[in-house]
């Protein structure tokens, strides 16, 4: 409409027009200010303004949360890619599993992302409803008061589900740090026990050039110092035993070695005990042996014996000292007994007595499961060939100390030689 003079008494009749047409017809009169104080509907569209600038700092504040979450999804994808390539192999199996501690999340970041988005868009669309509202009413004095009221409480709620989904999203944040964190505490806990190994491995190598580099030590007449052989015995018919042994306990010795099976104790023993010489029992049966060992030097000792009239060797440094029959003959050794060092059985594998207990050190045990030739045994004492046992062989791996008995690195075979 037009502007016209109009007498005095008479009404102006405004009709809304589009507000791209404001200017080119007859402009809406300015409102007045009254102290300040801003119209209801210009009100009305300032908190509009104001709660769609929440919406969109919100928005922000959530794209840069959105920005930290891939971030830390990208650490802990290296992380576990990581950890899946450095336990290759022992660890692999012991420790790792590639356990994906993502699936432990009660949810998954990116679906509370994805919702939130919509939820903007939601929050977007019915912003501009509100203010298209606005515009399609500007030409009216005043809202009603229960429109507004509306208005103001759905407003309310929009922005309490925006600040609900903000607070889930931390949530979720956190909750996938915690699981990093304890991710990466699992991996270095893995890691230090593989150190730990290592170390333990190269001390153990350090300490024992070889495998059979090694000697059992028994300083202490008790009954709970002692060595065990992991392996036991198979049926024997014949057997030849060899140790080096150094030993100045009195009276007697004691028991360097003893092999026990059920129903008999005394399957195999070697003993000095008291005054009494040197025995070797097969089947509780006795044969005194003709060697003297007990002077603090190392001396090599072998002894042979087959099930054939019971005929027994006894080798001293590689010199033969004596020699008998009929020493439990046609018995054949039993097999699945318990091998002691340093003990002698009353059951097996137990019941031992401080009183036969072995003083001093002992290695290079070793069993055949046959008579070994004279020369054989020679060369062994006089360090010319290193031959294992093919029964029983010493390595590291086989024999177990306990009580307080100890390992350690014994003298080469030629410093054995110079203490005879």
């Amino acid at each position: 409409a037009g502007e016209q003079e109009s007498p005095p008494g008479s009404r102006f009749v405004c009709t809304s027009l589009p507000l791209d047409a404001a200017g080119a017809g007859c402009p809406l009169p300015p409102v007045p200010m009254q102290g300040g104080a801003l119209p209801p509907e210009e009100e009305l569209k300032a908190t509009v303004l104001q709660l769609r600038e929440t919406v969109l700092q919100q928005k922000e504040t959530i794209g840069s949360q959105r920005e930290a979450i891939r971030e830390l999804t990208g650490k802990l994808s290296r992380c576990e890619g990581a950890d899946g390539k450095s336990a290759a192999g022992a660890w692999k199996n012991e420790v790792g599993k590639g356990k994906d501690t993502m699936g432990d999340l009660p949810r998954d970041p990116a679906q509370v992302i994805d919702q939130l988005s919509r939820t903007m868009q939601t929050l977007k669309d019915r912003l501009e409803s509100l203010e298209h509202q606005l515009r399609a009413n500007v030409s009216y004095a005043a809202l009603p008061s229960d429109l507004r009221e509306m208005l103001q409480r759905r407003l309310g709620d929009l922005e309490r589900q925006l600040l609900s989904k903000v607070a889930e999203l931390e949530d979720e944040k956190s909750l996938l740090h915690n699981e990093t964190s304890a991710h990466r505490q699992k991996t270095e806990t893995a890691l230090n026990a593989l150190l730990e190994r290592v170390s333990e491995l190269e001390k153990g190598n350090s300490a024992f050039k070889s495998p059979d580099e090694f000697k059992v030590s028994l300083p202490l007449r008790t009954n709970y110092l002692y060595g065990k052989i992991k392996k036991t015995l198979p049926e024997l018919y014949a057997f030849t035993v060899c140790l080096w042994l150094r030993s100045s306990a009195s009276p007697g010795i004691g028991t360097p070695f003893s092999y026990a099976v059920p129903g008999q104790a005394n399957e195999i023993v070697l003993i000095e005990w008291g005054n009494n010489p040197i025995e070797l029992l097969i089947n509780d049966k006795v044969a005194q042996l003709p060697l003297f060992i007990s002077d603090g030097k190392w001396h090599h000792i072998c002894i042979t014996w087959t099930t054939r009239d019971g005929m027994w060797e006894a080798f001293q440094d590689g010199e033969k000292l004596g020699t008998g029959e009929n020493l439990a003959p046609w018995h054949p050794i039993k097999p699945g007994g318990v091998l002691i060092l340093g003990q002698e059985q009353d059951t097996v594998g137990g019941r031992f007595d401080a009183t036969q207990a072995f003083v001093g050190e002992m290695s290079q045990f070793n069993i055949w499961d046959r008579v070994l030739k004279a020369e054989d045994i020679m060369n062994i004492a006089n360090c010319s060939i290193n031959m294992p046992g093919n029964i029983i062989p010493w390595v590291d791996n086989n024999v177990d100390v306990f009580g307080g008995a100890t390992k350690w690195p014994v003298e080469t075979c030629e410093e054995r030689l110079l203490d005879l």
